[in-house]
C-alpha cells in the first residue's frame, strides 16, 4: 500500500515538473535568460547529463543564456567545455569567468596555458591566471605559481617568492604549501630537514 501510494506521488510529481518545465520553456523563448538558465540546469546536471541528447539540449539553453547575459550561464558553458576537453570552445568562457572572479575557471585556464591544451605552451599566461586563483584562495594555484618561480619559468628564478606562494598555498588550506613552507622556514633558520636529516638523527 505505501509503495503504490510513494508511486502515486512520484508520477504527480512528474506531471506537475513536466507542466513547469514546459512553462518556463515557453518564458524563455520570450528571451528571458534566467528561464532560460532554470529550463536547461536539469538537463546538463544529475542522470541526465549522461543522455547526450537531454544534454544537447540542456546546453543550447544554456548557451542562449549565456548569450542573453546570465553570467552562471557562461560559467556552466566554460565548466561543459572544459571537462569535454573542448578547450578551444571553453577558454573564452573560462577566461570571461575569471574576470568575474571564479577561482576554477582561473585554474582552469591557467592549466590550459601551462599544458599547451590547444593554445601555445605559455608560463606567462599560465602564471597570471594561476596568480589569479590563488588570490582567490586556490590552495593548488598558489603552489603552481610556487613551482614556476622554483624553475623559472617565464619569471627570474626567486626562493623568496617560491617561498611566500607555499605559504599562501598553506594559508588556502593545501597540506603540501604548509609542508613545503615548513621546509623552506627552517632552512632559513638552519634546522637540517628532510630524509638526511632523519637518517643521521637516528644515529645521535
Amino acid at each position: 500500500m505505501i509503495k503504490k501510494f510513494f508511486v502515486v506521488i512520484l508520477g504527480i510529481c512528474s506531471l506537475l515538473w513536466g507542466d513547469s518545465s514546459a512553462q518556463i520553456k515557453a518564458v524563455c523563448m520570450t528571451n528571458d535568460a534566467s528561464a532560460c538558465y532554470d529550463y536547461a540546469v536539469p538537463l546538463v546536471t544529475g542522470d541526465n547529463a549522461k543522455v547526450q541528447d537531454l544534454r544537447e539540449e540542456g546546453l543550447g539553453y544554456m548557451r542562449k543564456a549565456c548569450v542573453l547575459g546570465h553570467n552562471k550561464a557562461c560559467d556552466v558553458m566554460g565548466e561543459n567545455y572544459y571537462e569535454d576537453k573542448s578547450y578551444i570552445a571553453a577558454r573564452p568562457y573560462l577566461e570571461r569567468s575569471c574576470e568575474r572572479g571564479v577561482k576554477s575557471a582561473c585554474e582552469s585556464v591557467g592549466v590550459i596555458y601551462r599544458d599547451a591544451h590547444d593554445v601555445k605552451h605559455d608560463d606567462v599566461k599560465a602564471r597570471i591566471f594561476f596568480e589569479k586563483a590563488c588570490e582567490l584562495h586556490s590552495g593548488d594555484a598558489c603552489y603552481n605559481v610556487a613551482i614556476i618561480h622554483r624553475g623559472g619559468f617565464g619569471v627570474i628564478k626567486s626562493r623568496v617568492i617560491e617561498k611566500s606562494f607555499y605559504k599562501k598555498a598553506c594559508n588556502a588550506g593545501l597540506q603540501a604549501g604548509c609542508n613545503r613552507y615548513t621546509e623552506f622556514d627552517n632552512e632559513d633558520k638552519g634546522i637540517k630537514t628532510g630524509i638526511w636529516a632523519d637518517i643521521k638523527a637516528l644515529f645521535k
